[in-house]
């Protein structure tokens, strides 16, 4: 198997990269129940306001280098991550839980005609961030994006992994998530937690967009749609379990990379690896509807 190596490393990345992403599915589902279907949304208007500073003309010390731009970028994704919290779902606490899914679906919908509007909808150039020369590894010509992009999104998994475990906020966080009552007995700021919740998730977002912008080499509004593509991950690893966010971003990764690598030429069939994580998902939710390391509620009525 000659390829397997690059399909190796493809897969990790993807797979590091949706896990990015659905941390933050799980974070805010953890902290405050609701399933929060403009995630993508959120990686979109990071990337975009990233790409307006080190690209687009009209902005004060064009071009930006890019630790400022990123920076910059990370920082509204904080503001905006507070601001829906504040305005949008905080008014929402006590509604039926229907009512808030369709207000996050309707948030996705305003963040993606914003950008669209500021934008447009045509495909832009991503200004690379990483070197992109080929590395030879264990006899395989490798790009050096590609290891740049596993590299940093296994760190930052790793990172978040050891914020939540060990550091008073995200010690907090923890508490929050399994009992709010109890938490807030002990004099821990339920409102602060949503809004951190909210943030991290934009941030996290944010990263896992440009990782995909990288490695894509352009961005348009459908670069959204990878809010709905990790959906599959959350509900493989648990909806309420951010190992299983991981485990499962790298199990989809790595179905995608092998059945585009392998099934896809041995079938004849374009497109496979878009399919199999929903058929993984259907799957997971007849046997397991919890997922893999999601706690199973049982309620007696």
């Amino acid at each position: 198997m000659p390829n397997f190596l690059p399909l190796l490393i493809t897969g990790l990345m993807n797979g590091a990269i949706y896990a990015l992403v659905a941390l933050g599915f799980v974070l805010i589902y953890k902290a405050t129940d609701v399933i929060n279907f403009a995630q993508g949304e959120l990686l979109l208007v990071g990337v975009y306001v990233t790409f307006a500073l080190v690209a687009e003309t009209g902005f004060p010390l064009r071009p930006w280098p890019w630790p400022l731009a990123i920076a910059a970028a990370l920082a509204v994704a904080v503001g905006l991550g507070v601001l829906i919290e504040r305005l949008v779902l905080r008014p929402l606490i006590g509604e039926p839980i229907i009512s808030v899914i369709m207000v996050t679906i309707g948030l996705s919908q305003l963040l993606r005609a914003i950008v669209a509007a500021f934008f447009g909808t045509s495909q832009r150039a991503f200004p690379p961030i990483f070197p992109s020369h080929v590395i030879e590894l264990f006899g395989t010509r490798i790009t050096a994006d590609r290891l740049w992009a596993l590299g940093i999104a296994g760190l930052l998994l790793l990172l978040l992994s050891l914020f939540f475990r060990f550091s008073t906020t995200g010690i907090a966080m923890r508490a929050a998530a399994d009992d709010q009552q109890a938490a807030l007995s002990m004099g821990i700021s339920i409102k602060r937690v949503f809004a951190i919740a909210w943030s991290i998730a934009a941030v996290v977002a944010t990263i896992g967009g440009l990782l995909v912008a990288n490695n894509n080499g352009g961005i348009n509004t459908s670069l959204g749609n990878i809010g709905l593509l990790v959906f599959p991950v959350v509900i493989l690893g648990g909806l309420d379990s951010i190992p299983g966010a991981i485990i499962g971003g790298i199990i989809i990764g790595m179905i995608e990379s092998f059945s585009a690598g392998y099934l896809n030429v041995k079938l004849g069939l374009e497109g496979l690896e878009s399919v199999l994580p929903y058929v993984l998902l259907i799957i997971i939710l007849m046997i397991r509807p919890y997922g893999l390391f999601g706690r199973e509620i049982i309620e007696r009525v």
